[in-house]
């Protein structure tokens, strides 16, 4: 009888650490940012809205951001539920650029834009 119960007992702890590992994988995953998704922040002429279209291989990602300025491509990565992208646009004054890091949660995402023209803005995005 105590074999049994031995066995048992190995069999199930077994089982939690199986769960337990297949829960950390989980966590580790990239987040799902492939798709369309809408990017407002606040400008200094109001409220500046943009589209950014994503590809997703893995925890890499490139795309296309659209707004008043055209379409620009960006590249990044994603690590687990955080996203990380710049943004490279040539101008008159040469090139622009600028970071882009946020946290997805679903079909939102959170974050902040950084360049050094205009400093560090909050935005947030939506998925289409």
């Amino acid at each position: 009888m105590k074999k049994i119960s031995r066995s048992m007992l190995l069999a199930l702890a077994c089982a939690f650490v199986m769960l337990g590992a297949t829960s950390l994988k989980a966590a580790d995953d990239p987040a799902k940012v492939a798709g369309t998704w809408e990017i407002s922040m606040e400008g200094r002429n109001g409220t500046m809205t943009q589209t950014l279209t994503i590809q997703q291989d893995g925890s890499t990602i490139k795309g296309t951001m659209s707004g008043r300025m055209g379409d620009t491509p960006i590249t990044g990565t994603v690590d687990g539920n955080k996203v990380s992208f710049q943004v490279k646009r040539e101008s008159q004054n040469g090139t622009f650029v600028t970071d882009y890091t946020a946290t997805v949660d679903g079909d939102s995402m959170k974050g902040k834009m950084h360049n050094e023209r205009f400093g560090d803005r909050d935005f947030t995005a939506k998925r289409k």
